[in-house]
């Protein structure tokens, strides 16, 4: 019993090891790409918007979604992108991340055609790496909120993306908190899908932006 408890903790101590280098190298190496000041980022031809529910369970607003747009638009009227990517889970007739982006923003005044959208961007990998390879995006500026920035300019730089990052607001309290220890977890996976070398769940036809 006590050789199988001492297992037990060696098993548990060795997770958490990994899952704190895997946290630390995310962060450290990605800390001179992220930005929160619009007038310090520098211009990129695209914004890749990464997707999130517009509602909350509870029906009430979703302050991710909305923080992650008004850094879109901010990044798009201070002139630092020409064309914002809209990226996002569209796995039901009536869940659609893109197309709730795009209405956001341009209720905020992006012009239509200036907002391009991406169905299948089902995880952070797949907006990242079909942003390369399907919307033909060598470098791009990212939007999203600091934690999922570092996550998705890892990965990105990784796949050969020059990518930045810009930083909306993030969230404090019980939600936020609950965001972050999945992000943890989703640090170690990333590693798991580079060294996999996981491919996005959907490719296909190119479409060319501008």
């Amino acid at each position: 019993m006590k050789r199988k408890l001492t297992f037990v903790v060696l098993i548990l101590v060795f997770l958490a090891g990994v899952t704190l280098v895997c946290n630390w190298t995310i962060t450290r190496e990605t800390k001179s790409y992220l930005y929160t000041d619009v007038q310090a980022i520098p211009h990129h031809r695209v914004g890749l918007v990464l997707g999130t529910s517009e509602k909350l369970a509870s029906g009430q607003a979703n302050p991710y979604f909305s923080y992650r747009i008004q850094a879109a638009y901010s990044l798009f009227k201070n002139k630092k992108v020409d064309y914002l990517l809209v990226s996002g889970d569209n796995s039901s007739k009536n869940y659609n991340e893109p197309r709730d982006m795009k209405d956001a923003l341009v209720k905020l005044g992006v012009p239509e055609n200036r907002i391009y959208l991406d169905y299948a961007g089902f995880r952070t990998l797949d907006s990242v790496v079909r942003a390369k390879e399907i919307f033909g995006q060598e470098s791009f500026t990212v939007i999203s909120q600091p934690f999922h920035n570092q996550r998705a300019v890892f990965l990105a730089r990784h796949k050969g993306v020059d990518a930045v990052a810009y930083n909306a607001r993030d969230i404090k309290g019980a939600n936020g908190y609950k965001t972050h220890t999945r992000e943890w977890l989703a640090r170690v996976k990333v590693f798991i899908d580079l060294y996999l070398n996981k491919e996005p769940h959907f490719l296909g036809e190119r479409v060319k932006i501008g």
